[in-house]
């Protein structure tokens, strides 16, 4: 096969006719209905796309012939990966049961995904992101929580838990998890729907819930191997079928449709290198492989030996803090995990990967171009078809742009064609309809405005979502201190005008009543950078005695300000929710306790008050609007009734059933 021309730049696209392809009956009538004089045979070759590669593929076809290459497949791949059963032609249909192997097995949750094709009336109805969740089910040892999905409902675990998992890795997972493998059979069933899934009540092994963190764990990532194995099962067969039949025309063949822009399918992001190796390690077992990558030893250098290192014998910190930050809490990797039959190899090049394990921080600067003038190269996003965010809570403490960026950035038409064979491109690839088939599965212990409107904004699969909903139970029991609560509301009609009604409320009703004051011991607490940036500039404004301490403060800097703040030299300490979260600080000399917004993790709340134990006259204020109401549903627990005519009144109960806030929406 001659030399293949890469695939034309943006500025270089216009409207081109697409390759033949299989169309369905609907959608030849509609084309003959506006054409008469065409057959069945003459409308697949007029069918315009919006892709630019499928032009490509015609220019291709006409100065190559037909493509036989192994597209996605290194000559490791074919030597190691297949094994060319005895008694099968290279055109037969291969099936084994109930292990799915045979792509057109329509009963298979791979294929049916991978082989719907959407229409248009669906991109349009996906665009405006108008979202029904029609159906519940009860969440598996989770109390007081469910999942709600749009669409059909998904069925349940069934008896047979792994129906739809190729024979290696079904055989290794019954003998390896043996009696656990239920646990992880509800989220699994989940996952195998190929819909979005967003599970924010997740309890992460710091919190010393390992057991239910390792079960969600072990099912996404026995979801990420299974849909690896069977495309590239798929892939490499279709391979050694054309090897074996060189001048075969696979041009008006729907099965050999195998492939994407690039090979990598999966993509997991994590905040930190610990858990990038408790990830790696659990992979690598939960892999059928007889041997291992001769890699591992630089991994283990490089991501630490073990969960438990680092931990601190006696310790002040709370236990969690020492299980989260314990091992390696670098929060730059980036690599990939290719598999092939006789090893998993870690450090492979990205566009012979099967996945990607990154965290957003190391991503975000590979899209940027890393060293100043260097190449741009991140067409290895092109093609991921499923994305795993696990800890999104601990990611919402580092740089949320980061990830809103790799999520803009998946699934672009590539800048080159990276070795690719163009006839065997999924079609809805070329229809630059890839983001609309690719699953995302968010996974955080809390929920926030910011994870909704990643989960509500970027994630438009076709398939539909599922979302965990759960009924608090709050945290004020865990208040140790007998004091007064107060709740300050101010109007707030939007989300886009509430930073600055909070703002605006704190600067003419909440500062002049400080100003006033002459005792000290104010600790004002607010959650994101940008109010902490906010506030100090205006302290330093209003001459204010202030001092700060955010996550960039240096440790110099941290002991002055806690130094002044308890002997009362600084009546203001300004304390951000980040800083709190890497450092767990103990303020000394709080007397008064302002917290301008509410902390995302819910710990934090009771951790904050219990800091005016040291004093003898507690106040607790707390400023909220309605838009408050996500932060506050997992820090107070909440119920709901109707008063009148149907208006909304929110109780938050506290620790003793005889004190509570009504709080009016």
């Amino acid at each position: 096969m001659g030399k293949r021309k890469p695939m034309p730049s943006a500025a270089a696209r216009g409207p081109k006719n697409r390759p033949k392809r299989p169309r369905s009956a609907k959608q030849g009538a509609e084309l003959r209905e506006e054409n008469p004089q065409l057959s069945e045979h003459d409308e697949a070759e007029i069918v315009d796309t919006e892709s630019g590669a499928a032009g490509a593929v015609q220019r291709d076809k006409k100065e190559n012939g037909s493509f036989q290459g192994t597209a996605q497949s290194d000559e490791e791949d074919i030597e190691d990966e297949y094994d060319a059963p005895s008694g099968d032609a290279p055109g037969d249909t291969i099936n084994n049961g109930n292990d799915c192997f045979d792509e057109t097995e329509t009963s298979c949750s791979f294929h049916r995904h991978v082989s719907h094709i959407i229409t248009n009336e669906e991109v349009k109805a996906l665009m405006k992101k108008n979202y029904k969740f029609k159906w519940e089910m009860p969440a598996v040892d989770i109390p007081r929580s469910k999942w709600v999905g749009t669409g059909e409902k998904v069925q349940e675990a069934c008896d047979d838990h792994l129906h739809d998992v190729k024979g290696k890795l079904r055989d290794h997972w019954q003998h390896m998890l043996s009696n656990h493998l239920n646990s992880r059979m509800s989220f699994f069933s989940l996952c195998n729907s190929y819909r979005d899934i967003m599970h924010c009540n997740k309890k992460p092994f710091y919190l010393k819930s390992n057991g239910p963190d390792s079960s969600t764990m072990d099912a996404y990532l026995m979801h990420a191997l299974n849909h690896v194995h069977r495309t590239r099962h798929v892939v490499i067969r279709n391979d050694a079928k054309l090897r074996n039949d060189a001048d075969r025309d696979i041009s008006d063949d729907k099965t050999y449709l195998d492939q994407g822009f690039t090979r990598p399918k999966v993509l997991f992001l994590l905040p930190l290198k610990s858990f990038a190796r408790r990830i790696v390690k659990r992979l690598i077992q939960l892999s059928p492989l007889p041997q291992k990558d001769s890699a591992m030893g630089q991994f283990k250098k490089e991501f630490g030996e073990s969960d438990g290192e680092g931990i601190p014998e006696h310790s002040t910190k709370p236990a969690d803090f020492d299980l989260l930050f314990a091992g390696d809490i670098d929060d730059h990797f980036l690599f990939g995990v290719k598999l092939t039959k006789k090893s998993i190899k870690l450090y492979s090049n990205f566009y012979s990967s099967d996945i990607i394990v990154a965290s957003p921080l190391a991503l975000k600067r590979k899209i940027d171009g890393g060293e100043h003038g260097k190449e741009k190269d991140f067409d290895f996003l092109s093609s991921i078809e499923i994305v795993v965010v696990d800890h999104v809570d601990v990611i919402s403490m580092q740089n949320w742009e980061h990830l809103e960026a790799v999520f803009e950035q998946l699934n672009q038409l590539p800048s080159k064609e990276h070795g690719t064979n163009v006839m065997r491109i999924r079609p809805w690839y070329l229809d630059r309809h890839a983001q609309y088939y690719r699953q995302t599965i968010l996974l955080s212990s809390y929920l926030t405005p910011e994870i909704n409107a990643l989960f509500n904004g970027l994630c438009l699969n076709y398939e539909g979502k599922i979302k965990m909903v759960t009924e608090y139970a709050g945290v004020l029991p865990k208040i140790q201190l007998d004091l007064r609560q107060v709740y300050e509301r101010f109007d707030a009609s939007s989300i886009a005008e509430a930073d600055d009604a909070r703002f605006d409320y704190f600067c003419n009703k909440v500062y002049p009543k400080i100003q006033d004051l002459d005792e000290g011991g104010l600790l004002l607490f607010v959650s994101s950078y940008f109010e902490y940036i906010r506030i100090s500039n205006f302290l330093k404004s209003k001459e204010a005695s202030f001092c700060r301490i955010g996550e960039a403060t240096s440790q110099q800097d941290i002991s002055r300000s806690k130094l002044w703040f308890f002997e009362g030299k600084k009546k203001i300490l300004l304390y951000s929710e980040r800083s709190h979260f890497y450092h767990r600080y103990k303020i000394r000399g709080t007397k008064h306790l302002l917290i301008y917004s509410l902390p995302g993790r819910k710990e934090f709340y009771p951790e904050l008050v219990n800091m005016l134990g040291e004093s003898e006259i507690r106040k607790c204020n707390v400023l909220f609007s309605r838009l408050d109401l996500l932060k506050a549903s997992s820090l107070f627990h909440l119920v709901w009734f109707h008063r009148g005519n149907c208006n909304l009144v929110l109780l938050l109960i506290s620790c003793s059933a005889e004190t509570f806030i009504s709080w009016s929406l």
